[in-house]
């Protein structure tokens, strides 16, 4: 086989390859079995720069990783009550969001890109001592999400203070 065709399959092929393992699933990744608030915490972000969390510092050999520290969502008007309700409408408008757990204090979304289907974990606590909604999104599979995760985040939380 000539250069250019070896450049040719590899040009047509692997994204085709790709796409058709996302389209059958096998880029999902598999769901964390731990995730929830255990012991006033939501799981501890990833070890690699694929996640990133508000509660960050409280896990030992995380307080470093700077990529994996965001802010926590600030209530809007009306309280935690609001803010969950509203948080659960602006999730649910993200294309590609899957609402699994919903409950007045956590929500848990999954969030699949559209071609290949990748699959990242979101959950939304109150924490009621702080007084704040305390976050938490990690992609599941790869080392890097090339800041996707925070992006959302941060859109999420544009959206929730428009809407106050």
């Amino acid at each position: 086989m000539t250069a250019f065709k070896w450049i040719v399959v590899v040009l047509v092929g692997v994204p085709i390859a790709l796409l058709l393992a996302g389209q059958f699933g096998l880029l999902h990744g598999t769901a964390p079995a731990d995730l929830g608030v255990h012991d006033g915490k939501l799981k501890a972000p990833s070890d690699t720069p694929n996640s990133v969390s508000s509660q960050a510092d409280r896990w030992p050999g995380h307080a470093q990783q700077a990529y994996a520290r965001i802010a926590p969502l600030a209530l809007i008007r009306g309280g935690p009550d609001d803010t969950m309700a509203r948080l659960r409408a602006v999730c649910q408008a993200i294309p590609g969001a899957e609402i699994v757990t919903n409950k007045s204090d956590y929500l848990y979304v999954r969030f699949s890109t559209r071609l290949l289907k990748f699959v990242d974990d979101t959950e939304f606590w109150f924490d009621p001592k702080a007084q704040v909604i305390q976050v938490r999104s990690a992609s599941r599979l790869g080392r890097k999400d090339f800041g996707v995760n925070r992006a959302r985040i941060e859109a999420i939380r544009a959206r929730l203070l428009a809407g106050n």
